[in-house]
């Protein structure tokens, strides 16, 4: 699948082109693949993909579920500023109906999808909780540096040359707060970010690609860790 994307824009258009059940269902096998990573221990992380553009809704993994074994149903369809919308989609055989419940108890970080993808253009966002992304938050506070790794092609950077920061940032619990702070650290080459003591966000085009860029990233990461 092309990536759609060059240098670090997004070209097209990105998002999830299917229902929301789909999108729901692709959501849980991309879940259920970074849990089998030990990405998404306990019930940690999240995922998104753009539903439409205008306006901008998301759907998002619910939160305070196993990732390993999310359903289609485990999702909430969020509005640019996270907040839960209804889709006209039938109520599941348990009678729950996800847009309903609310984002803070069912996707905590829906808001900060919607703030990134309004920020990057992206169609996909991937939250992890990866060992390497915390200690190399701590380590790096001010940023990643990258330079001189074949793999960086795979986010679209070249492997020699200028260096590249991978941005960190400081942790909230308040997701405006947090996303103004990954807006102002923000690199327009660098598809991810890292949160201090908390974990990795990284984003793409589509769902694959928002896959890619996450594995990519982590391997970076802990290429980093290893020769430091």
């Amino acid at each position: 699948m092309a990536s759609g994307r060059r240098g670090g824009a997004m070209t097209g258009p990105p998002g999830w082109h299917g229902s929301p059940n789909d999108a729901g269902a692709a959501l849980a096998a991309e879940s259920a693949r970074f849990a089998s990573f030990g990405w998404m221990r306990g019930t940690s992380g999240n995922l998104s993909v753009v539903l439409t553009r205008d306006p901008l809704l998301l759907a998002v993994t619910a939160s305070g579920r196993d990732k390993e074994s999310l359903t289609p149903d485990d999702i909430v369809v969020v509005d640019a500023a996270g907040r839960p919308v209804s889709t006209g989609r039938a109520a599941p055989a348990s009678g729950r109906t996800p847009a309903a419940r609310p984002v803070a108890a069912q996707s905590a970080e829906a808001a900060l999808h919607a703030r990134i993808v309004g920020l990057t253009g992206a169609g996909a966002v991937v939250h992890v909780h990866t060992v390497a992304s915390v200690v190399a938050g701590r380590r790096w506070p001010q940023g990643v540096e990258l330079a001189d790794l074949e793999m960086l092609k795979g986010i679209g950077l070249p492997a020699t040359g200028e260096p590249v920061t991978l941005p960190v940032v400081p942790n909230s619990q308040d997701m405006a707060e947090l996303g103004d702070w990954l807006q102002a650290a923000w690199n327009s080459r660098m598809p991810a970010a890292v949160v201090a003591g908390h974990g990795l966000y990284a984003w793409g085009h589509e769902l694959l690609q928002a896959r890619h860029h996450t594995e990519v990233v982590q391997w970076l990461l802990e290429v980093m860790i290893a020769i430091d």
